[in-house]
């Protein structure tokens, strides 16, 4: 939490971990091949202290990736616009991490992890998703380094 200028709006890492944990997405940034920043919005869970996401065989995320593993993630939980206030109630956390590919075991945990995230009431549908699916995607882990959240309610 050291980063935040508004010390008055930071929460607790537990509350940072909810905020991750409940967020619809994130947006993963990196640094792009030619050195461009690059933000790239994604679904994701939480296991442990890490993030994992899934993403097809090749692509600009995919070269992005293989150049850095310092990545920064954010994501926002609830918000409310207030007009009249001209200001918005907000939650959001920002993660520093390192990211890698996973594979075998670990790479299924984490698609089975999007599945109960995203999916619930299709759990075993989902499963078989993934064994016919499972060889289409790549699937990356993102170590938590550190995290901040920060609200204002």
């Amino acid at each position: 939490m050291k980063d935040l200028r508004r010390k008055d709006r930071a929460i607790s890492d537990g509350e940072a971990l909810a905020v991750l944990n409940k967020a619809e997405y994130g947006v993963l940034s990196v640094v792009a091949e030619d050195g461009q920043p690059y933000g790239v919005p994604l679904s994701f869970c939480v296991i442990g202290d890490a993030i994992y996401f899934h993403c097809a065989l090749e692509g600009r995320k995919i070269d992005a990736l293989a150049k850095t593993k310092s990545v920064s993630f954010c994501a926002v939980g609830d918000t409310q616009v207030l007009p009249e206030k001209f200001s918005t109630r907000y939650e959001s956390v920002v993660v520093a991490g390192v990211v890698s590919e996973v594979f075998g075991q670990e790479k299924r945990a984490g698609l089975e992890g999007l599945v109960r995230k995203y999916s619930p009431a299709f759990h075993e549908q989902g499963l078989t998703y993934i064994e016919s699916a499972g060889s289409k995607t790549r699937v990356f882990r993102i170590a938590i380094a550190s995290l901040s959240g920060k609200a204002r309610r």
